[in-house]
């Protein structure tokens, strides 16, 4: 019976202790707050990834690449990284775990690279006030700990688009998407491709097919076979493999890749891709936390941060002409304020968006594009 007694008693102490290493451990996250340095060697960044890391999924394997090259020259160690990945981003108490189990491994940084992580953060940046939060491509984010981070990619779609204007012989142009207006993401690339494609042949159509998934290489593979069969002879996407490109190929028809450099993946097919570099915006904004000029606030960078561009040209597949206007458009962006979505912009359903002499916000970009231009088809 003593015995028995004595063990409790160890327990008891071995708890009161690990208790009051805990709190330690909090009072020592609290040190922190808003623009005040953030010691180096006491980040823990977790990042949280909707699928599995490997070239299958585009959009996560270039999210990974990035972080890499953010820890690299940051000079973090591999004890300072958190990953969590198959982290579904439609179901909130997944994301929610994810989340939750990373803070109570350590981290004090969180970056959740995808879109449907957003209004979960939101609400745990409110119950975990000591620990900062980065989510991408959204636009919730508050005073003291939760920021967000986008890139422009709209730059790189119309650069793209403009190629595939000049490439066309039919005139239409297939878009795989994973989602439709429903999603600003998606609907403002397509709005800049098709912006881009018109530039250059105000004849051309874009035809979209949506898959309703970011992940779905077989409906990507269908959706890209139907938009071939209705003649398409370009084919791009804004979903998260290679299945459109790869079809395409098959098809003997070109296609533009997206998220990352996809000649390996389709040599036949590939003329150019748009590709966001995700190492620059992560060194930065780590960068900030560690300097103390983090701030909770939308940041947007484009094709003068660097973060986004389109691969060097295909030139078996590059049609005439296509060279000088990349050079004259990416001009036109770096250096004479052009910013795609400017002035009055007409919708394919007969409506006008924007004032003249003004250009579309990023905030409005990012999340207020629930339209398609003119020229785009919805199927």
């Amino acid at each position: 019976m003593k015995i028995e007694n004595r063990k409790k008693e160890i327990v008891l102490l071995f708890s009161f202790i690990l208790f009051l290493f805990t709190i330690g451990c909090r009072q020592k996250e609290i040190a922190w707050d808003l623009g005040q340095p953030f010691p180096r060697e006491r980040l823990v960044i977790g990042i949280i990834h909707p699928n599995e890391i490997d070239s299958a999924s585009i959009f996560d394997y270039a999210h990974y690449i990035g972080t890499l090259e953010m820890q690299q020259r940051v000079s973090l160690g591999d004890h300072q990284i958190i990953r969590k990945t198959n982290v579904f981003d439609r179901d909130p108490a997944a994301v929610e775990g994810a989340i939750r189990d990373c803070i109570t491994e350590g981290a004090n940084v969180i970056i959740a690279a995808s879109w449907g992580y957003m209004e979960i953060c939101n609400k745990l940046a409110q119950e975990f006030p000591n620990v900062i939060f980065a989510h991408a491509m959204g636009y919730m984010y508050n005073d003291h700990n939760f920021t967000n981070y986008a890139i422009r990619l709209y730059h790189g779609r119309y650069l793209a688009g403009i190629v595939a204007g000049l490439a066309t012989q039919t005139n239409r142009i297939g878009f795989v998407a994973a989602w439709g207006k429903d999603n600003s993401q998606v609907s403002s690339g397509i709005n800049a491709f098709a912006i881009g494609v018109e530039s250059v042949n105000p004849d051309a159509r874009i035809y979209v097919r949506v898959t309703h998934s970011w992940f779905d290489p077989m409906g990507e593979t269908n959706a890209a076979n139907a938009l071939i069969a209705l003649g398409c002879d370009v084919i791009t996407t804004h979903v998260n493999t290679s299945s459109a490109q790869i079809t395409a190929e098959n098809a003997g028809v070109m296609a533009i890749g997206y998220n990352y450099d996809m000649r390996d993946d389709a040599p036949q097919a590939i003329i150019t891709s748009v590709v966001p570099y995700w190492g620059p915006l992560y060194t930065r904004i780590v960068e900030d936390i560690i300097d103390g000029s983090f701030k909770p606030q939308p940041h947007f960078y484009g094709l003068s941060e660097e973060v986004i561009d389109i691969t060097p040209l295909n030139r078996v597949l590059t049609p005439p002409g296509a060279e000088s206007a990349i050079l004259a458009a990416r001009h036109r962006i770096l250096y004479e304020g052009f910013n795609v979505f400017d002035g009055i912009m007409e919708t394919n359903d007969g409506r006008t968006v924007g004032e003249d002499g003004k250009t579309l916000s990023d905030d409005t970009i990012l999340s207020g594009i629930n339209w398609y231009y003119r020229n785009v088809i919805e199927l």
